[in-house]
């Protein structure tokens, strides 16, 4: 069967694959075009199929917020590369899956999220957008995470779309909630508070501090140097928990007494970097 150039310029520019894979897809289909965008979906799945061990270093953490229906959502998106991760459509397909994470009926796995509607495209699966994209630009995608929160929530992207926050919340202070997320992602707690902190780290650390304090404080009480390490076990859990830490947009106080003082009560941190 002939296909003219014109019909098969016409599928590249539709569909942004090479000219001869779009014009042997429309020869095998009989000229009909969607069976020929099923054929390229094939051949392009079967492509894919052989990278899959490819690095997937790159790629945007998107976060959908609808403060009306108290629901918030967070989604890591990868690819292999940062030009990639910049363009329109990757940007369009990372900030869907977390809009339709949000205002759906939610996700256990990707693979459950990607079934659902793309948001604002009738009759177009976020699987379909996934598949047609990866066919067109031929690198490895990977949605690594998603999350959603319904009920009140601290939520934050940083502008690189590489660090995501998510703080679940008892109370309605939102907008608190909000700067305590951004503090999140400047200062980088390691844990909400003292009890989320792995025991055996902590245990090392007091044993490592008591060595210290009992080298450079020979000859004193023993009670003398429990308070000193004390002290200093005071300082690691301030630096390292989120809660104990000077918040950012008032250091006189901590994120935990800017908590008390906004009514709200921080129920879990999930504090992601992209690709960690």
């Amino acid at each position: 069967m002939e296909i003219s150039a014109a019909t098969v310029k016409a599928f590249r520019d539709k569909t942004g694959l090479p000219m001869m894979d779009c014009k042997k897809a429309l020869i095998e289909a009989g000229g009909d075009e969607e069976k020929a965008v099923e054929i390229l979906r094939k051949s392009g799945a079967k492509t894919m199929a052989a990278r899959t061990d490819r690095e997937t270093g790159c790629g945007r953490i998107a976060l959908y917020t609808d403060p009306k229906k108290n629901v918030s959502a967070m989604v890591e998106l990868l690819c292999e590369s940062a030009p990639v991760s910049n363009t329109e459509e990757f940007i369009a397909l990372v900030n869907g899956l977390a809009e339709q994470l949000a205002t759906g009926p939610g996700a256990k796995t990707a693979d459950e999220l990607l079934a659902q509607p793309f948001p604002g495209k009738p009759g177009v699966t976020l699987k379909q957008f996934y598949d047609d994209l990866v066919n067109k630009i031929r690198e490895v995608f990977r949605l690594t995470r998603i999350r959603r929160i319904d009920g009140p929530c601290g939520a934050y992207v940083h502008h690189n779309a590489a660090v995501g926050v998510l703080l679940p919340l008892e109370g309605d202070n939102v907008s608190l909630g909000k700067d305590i997320s951004m503090h999140v992602a400047s200062m980088k707690p390691q844990a909400l508070s003292e009890g989320d902190i792995d025991p055996a780290a902590v245990e090392k650390e007091r044993k490592m501090i008591l060595e210290e304090v009992q080298a450079q404080s020979k000859g004193k009480p023993e009670n003398v140097l429990q308070k000193i390490v004390d002290g200093k076990m005071k300082a690691f859990f301030a630096e390292r928990t989120l809660l104990g830490q000077p918040f950012v947009k008032d250091t006189a106080k901590t994120v935990q007494q800017a908590c008390d003082e906004g009514k709200i009560k921080i129920k879990e941190m999930i504090h992601w970097v992209l690709g960690q």
